[in-house]
């Protein structure tokens, strides 16, 4: 009787804990997770104890166990609800251990037909493929909706039941039967909201395991900047302008070391950073390096200028102190103007004459 007595202490301790957790907001915090954990470490005792007592028995029934011990069917379901608040490195582990212990707490219950025919049934549906177990189709968004209104009104009326029941503490105390029907309502109440935990957490499993599978992408190699700077073996290019990493190198060009290793020209190692470093004033394009004769007489070095050409649409200009030239030119215009008196415009068309 002693022990049993302590074991009745040590449950509602138990509860007590968790229902401090109800109202805290930290919970991402190291003191929240330390409460979780004490809740978890006191219902487990109640566990080890009730297992020691030899309390239930799957060979009996309902009716054979004492009203003070039926409050301790609902063991693994707190355990459960603490579980999914507690953090783990390895989460998929411990919502696995979670459903177990749902599925402990369910599975007592069946055993002395406390579920009701259409908890039966969703029991039923669940150990026949427990991480396929859904309320609803999850691609059927209206089913989805209708049950959870419907379970939420369900929900609401097991907890008018309860609040009803547990409103005079006093009769509780004295009438044995009160106190059993209110403990066998706490206990619906809890197997209605574990399908809905066991809904959350095996979509949630699902999730998990599909990251888990998928294929990791391959990492890309790190380019190497020897290879970038030699592309196909060679040094050549068009450009005019040096390169970022030529101005950074302050001009330098051509490789450092010969094939053999050895050093070509003076350089400087430097890191990453301190290249960046240097570049952190210069502007965001490339500056021009030569004027635009210098380009052109690049370009013209390089034979990429055309030369000579057709000249006929070009009129030479007339040198006014050449008196000769500029009478040429003169009687050439009286000639034209003569010729254009002469040959009025349409002269020749001999279509239009009547």
């Amino acid at each position: 009787m002693e022990e049993s007595q302590s074991l009745r202490s040590l449950f509602q301790s138990a509860k007590d804990a968790k229902a401090g957790l109800e109202s805290r907001g930290d919970t991402n915090s190291q003191e929240y997770q330390d409460a979780v954990n004490t809740a978890i470490a006191k219902f487990g005792e109640c566990q080890r104890q009730v297992s020691v007592l030899s309390l239930f028995s799957s060979n009996e029934p309902l009716d054979d166990i004492s009203t003070g011990d039926v409050q301790y069917l609902t063991l693994e379901y707190y355990l459960a609800e603490l579980m999914q608040r507690a953090s783990s490195s390895d989460r998929e582990k411990s919502l696995r251990r979670t459903l177990q212990l749902y599925e402990s707490f369910l599975s007592r219950l069946e055993n002395y037909e406390l579920l009701s025919p259409g908890d039966k049934k969703l029991f039923e549906q669940y150990m026949a493929n427990p991480f396929t177990f859904t309320l609803a189709p999850l691609n059927d968004a209206t089913a989805r909706r209708d049950i959870k209104v419907r379970r939420f009104r369900e929900e609401k009326e097991l907890k008018q039941k309860l609040e009803y029941l547990a409103q005079n503490e006093a009769r509780l105390q004295s009438d044995d039967d009160d106190t059993r029907r209110l403990y066998l309502a706490e206990i619906q109440l809890l197997v209605h909201q574990s399908f809905q935990a066991l809904d959350l957490l095996i979509q949630e499993l699902s999730m998990l395991s599909a990251i888990r599978q998928a294929p990791v992408a391959p990492q890309p190699t790190p380019e190497d900047s020897r290879e970038r700077s030699n592309l196909g073996g060679t040094n050549y290019s068009d450009r005019l302008d040096p390169s970022l990493s030529q101005l950074l190198g302050r001009g330098r060009n051509g490789p450092l070391l010969d094939k053999k290793g050895k050093p070509m020209q003076p350089f400087t190692l430097l890191d990453r950073r301190t290249q960046l470093q240097q570049g952190v004033f210069r502007s965001g394009h490339n500056l021009p390096t030569m004027t635009i004769e210098e380009y052109l007489d690049e370009e013209h070095r390089r034979g990429n200028v055309l030369q000579g050409g057709e000249q006929s649409g070009i009129k030479p200009e007339v040198d006014e102190d050449d008196l000769d030239r500029a009478d040429e030119e003169t009687m050439k215009a009286r000639a034209w103007d003569e010729y254009v008196e002469a040959n009025p415009k349409g002269a020749g068309n001999t279509l239009n004459r009547g």
